[in-house]
């Protein structure tokens, strides 16, 4: 670990303690939290396994300040960034150079975190001297080189800074679903009602003494339908699934009977963790409870599990489903059709929310999209407010069973 040492080996030898207090400086503005406790228990853990090895001290830091899946990519970028990696150096530089659209593909690594680019430019390390400025200053404006005319509601979730978040998680929290009443099996009295209620009417005729016939009328109780969310937590879909949590935890808690459901490698039900009023508290409590967070993804292997030990509880009186995935599935899309099959039959309406649609030239080619795209009756991205917005919009309404863009998606799989 060359670029350690020499900052350890200092005179006064405060500088690995003094660094590691402005790294925790730079997590906490990125948004992970940490306070003075861990910063004391790091430079401990440090002590304990040395700076000789690179390895070791990436991961005692970590094991210090990492307390939850959904942190591993954030103080990993934090960490080599903030101890000079030299490719990630070169990846921020690359960001001011003209680049060809055409040549990227999705082999190339991603940006670095608008969130931790704001932590960096806000608290830059004084005591790392060793660093020639003019690198540091390259390497920062690279990435803090933004546009400030962008809309929030139009900004893809992924590209908004930590203010930004904020803000939108405070726009998602004041959503509310309209109430789509649809008719259910049963009857209510209703002056009005178009048919007559027999048993309501023998009753008035006994109470009358039978010189009249007081007819009794009813119609059909109107009730909103059940709503079961299923969203797809892998590594493909982490950047969009923990913004959609609290769309989900503004859901569950606006309206009765929503069901919420996470799947990645195995299917977990979350529900009763969102119906806690506090988002923080709500959402602590999943992060505990999932298990495969940014993972692999079995879609058909869990969507069989929803349908085997789920449907029958949750998709009564004509539920609305939202499957949220990218429909990328490590199974190769094994028993996906046929699941997805069972599981539209089984509810009122199915929409597929996809954030690769944000794409115009979005097609889908994966397996597991093929195995979903026949069976589903709208199709529409998710990855900014405006998309939640129209989906609410969406909800609001019957709609018809299949969407005109299915069905011109279907015609350009054909």
């Amino acid at each position: 670990m060359a670029s350690v040492t020499p900052i350890a080996a200092g005179a006064d030898g405060g500088k690995l303690a003094a660094n590691i207090m402005h790294f925790a400086r730079v997590l906490r503005a990125a948004g992970i939290p940490v306070g003075p406790g861990k910063v004391v228990d790091a430079v401990h853990a440090v002590e304990a396994v040395g700076i000789t090895q690179r390895a070791d001290f990436y991961w005692a830091l970590h094991a210090v300040f990492v307390n939850r899946r959904d942190q591993r990519e954030l103080f990993d970028q934090a960490f080599h960034v903030f101890w000079r990696n030299p490719q990630i150096l070169e990846r921020m530089m690359s960001l001011v150079l003209p680049q060809n659209p055409a040549a990227l593909n999705d082999d190339e690594p991603a940006e670095m975190n608008r969130r931790l680019a704001e932590a960096l430019g806000q608290d830059k390390p004084p005591a790392i001297d060793e660093i020639p400025p003019d690198d540091a200053e390259v390497a920062i404006d690279a990435v803090l080189t933004w546009s400030q005319n962008e809309v929030l509601s139009d900004m893809d979730f992924e590209k908004m800074s930590s203010e930004e978040l904020a803000q939108a998680k405070a726009a998602i929290a004041q959503m509310r679903l309209p109430i789509m009443q649809v008719p259910t099996r049963r009857f209510r009295t209703d002056p009005r009602g178009s048919r007559v209620d027999m048993r309501n009417t023998l009753r008035a005729l006994l109470r009358s003494g039978g010189g009249t016939i007081p007819l009794r009328q009813k119609s059909r109780r109107r009730r909103h339908p059940p709503l079961v969310i299923l969203c797809d937590i892998s590594g493909s879909m982490s950047r969009y699934s923990r913004m959609l949590l609290h769309f989900m935890h503004a859901v569950t808690n606006d309206r009765d009977r929503v069901h919420t459901f996470l799947f990645g490698t195995r299917l977990t039900n979350i529900t009763r963790h969102l119906r806690n009023r506090d988002v923080d508290v709500a959402l602590d409590r999943v992060a505990e409870a999932v298990e495969d967070w940014s993972g692999g993804t079995r879609i058909g292997h869990c969507l069989e599990d929803f349908n085997v030990d789920w449907s029958r509880r949750v998709l009564g009186q004509g539920a609305v489903v939202l499957l949220i995935s990218d429909g990328l599935d490590r199974d190769g899309a094994e028993g996906l059709a046929r699941e997805m099959e069972r599981l539209h039959k089984s509810c009122r309406r199915l929409i597929w929310l996809n954030p690769l649609l944000r794409y115009d030239a979005y097609e889908p080619r994966s397996l597991g999209a093929r195995a979903i795209l026949p069976h589903v009756d709208d199709f529409r991205p998710v990855h900014n407010l405006d998309s939640l917005a129209d989906l609410i919009a969406a909800l609001g309404r019957l709609g018809n069973r299949r969407a005109e863009g299915v069905t011109e998606m279907l015609e350009k799989v054909a």
